[in-house]
């Protein structure tokens, strides 16, 4: 099984770059036949701008452009999406939201078409997200910021598309023993992966 963790964050040496590594190592660690690759956005300089290319893909008057094309065929080669992020403005980083935005394309990621039968197309893909904040879990909580968060992302994102969020993890500073503790954190992550995906897969039957 193969994973794809993208991680957005300019900081090569940043703790989000660290915590995907991590992922990574884990699933490494999880069985011979598993495998992942770590798209860095900023590294690799991904233009999140939607711009009149993808205007024109979405009417149907242009095919997607090659650089979305190219992301869209990184995701069809994963069993899993992973998504290593901080928390910027109680939301993800505008480079991944534009990610997100572009290469989520309709006739790829969905079909909004009048009549249309199917038009989630993402239901084989399983997500997970990783969150990194400042705050302590009681003031997401308390302002409801970590529900705003979920409904955002997880149901105005990915459910609409089809895709299932599996898992969900936000690791604050406030947490005991940062950052050591979400560094081992993410590579248990990485190592249950798939694990979990299945677990979850099969409980849906």
């Amino acid at each position: 099984m193969h994973a794809l963790i993208v991680v957005s964050h300019p900081d090569p040496a940043s703790l989000s770059h660290r915590i995907a590594a991590h992922i990574g190592e884990g699933v490494s660690l999880s069985g011979l036949d598993h495998s992942f690759e770590i798209a860095d956005l900023a590294a690799e300089a991904f233009d999140p701008r939607y711009m009149a290319a993808d205007r024109a893909a979405y009417l149907r008057k242009a095919p997607p452009p090659a650089d979305v094309l190219a992301e869209q065929a990184r995701i069809d080669r994963a069993d899993d999406l992973v998504l290593v992020y901080p928390v910027y403005w109680w939301s993800m980083p505008a480079a991944l939201k534009g990610w997100i935005d572009r290469v989520f394309s309709q006739d790829w990621a969905y079909d909004d078409r009048p009549g249309a039968e199917a038009p989630k197309k993402l239901g084989r893909l399983r997500v997970h997200l990783i969150a990194l904040g400042a705050a302590d879990q009681p003031t997401y909580e308390r302002h409801g910021y970590l529900a705003a968060m979920r409904t955002q992302i997880e149901h105005g994102i990915f459910d609409y598309c089809g895709a299932r969020v599996v898992t969900s993890n936000l690791m604050l500073e406030a947490d005991p023993r940062f950052p050591a503790s979400h560094v081992e954190r993410a590579r248990e992550i990485g190592r249950a992966l798939f694990e979990t995906s299945r677990q979850l897969a099969a409980a849906a039957l």
